[in-house]
């Protein structure tokens, strides 16, 4: 059983999974449409940029977000001035950190998705007269719906178990910033924390696990409504 503690890092991790989903889907679903359909200068830049934080060590991606936006960084310092967002120290911060690291896996999957789109099938809508708008919503979209679940499933699992970006931008705040992963390691430094550490490592396989089933089980679904379609 789960003591208060531990309920806290479960729910506040599947908040801030959630919610930096939900916020960098549409971008990346944008991203991954430009860097498939496009061909402009620099495409090449912006594609490494995409998959920068995939192979960055995530201590680095986590201190850039700190140059970046914290409180004295160089879009950090105007969002408390202007606006009041202070990300340090915040479960915001934490969503922020987790959508950075797992919008690559997220452009990733859409990308492919749309690269593997029959271009005869919105040919032949735009010769129907439909508007390229109309053929992106009935057509490339519905298509491209399994890369889409499946993109923000993989982001969900992976923002479950970010910690390095987090720990280095947002600091490891009991109820604000303490995900499962860092609570995990807060266990391991405690003289009785093993118990606590293997209770929410078993959590989190259950959870990265449940949510790599739910996006292979929607893939073939979607897939088979397609197909019958």
């Amino acid at each position: 059983m789960l003591t208060p503690e531990e309920w806290t890092a479960v729910a506040l991790s599947l908040r801030v999974a959630f919610w930096a989903t939900f916020w960098s889907l549409p971008v990346a679903v944008l991203t991954a449409f430009v860097l498939a359909r496009s061909r402009f200068a620099g495409k090449s830049l912006l594609d490494g940029l995409v998959y920068l934080p995939l192979v960055l060590p995530k201590v680095v991606v986590g201190y850039l977000l700190l140059l970046t936006l914290g409180g004295r960084g160089l879009i950090g310092q105007y969002l408390d001035a202007w606006f009041g967002i202070k990300l340090i120290f915040t479960t915001a911060g934490a969503t922020v950190a987790a959508a950075v690291v797992s919008f690559p896996l997220t452009v990733n999957a859409i990308r492919l998705a749309l690269e593997a789109v029959d271009r005869g099938l919105e040919t032949a809508a735009r010769t129907l007269g439909a508007s390229r708008l109309d053929v992106f919503f009935s057509v490339t979209l519905p298509l491209m719906l399994p890369g889409i679940l499946s993109g923000a499933l993989l982001a969900i699992a992976s923002a479950l178990g970010e910690f390095g970006a987090t720990i280095t931008f947002v600091s490891n705040v009991e109820g604000q910033t303490r995900t499962i992963p860092l609570a995990i390691y807060s266990a391991t430094h405690m003289p009785d924390g093993d118990a606590m550490a293997l209770r929410l490592t078993l959590v989190s396989v259950v959870l990265a696990l449940g949510s790599l089933l739910l996006a292979s089980l929607c893939d073939r679904r979607i897939r088979v409504m397609i197909g019958r379609a």
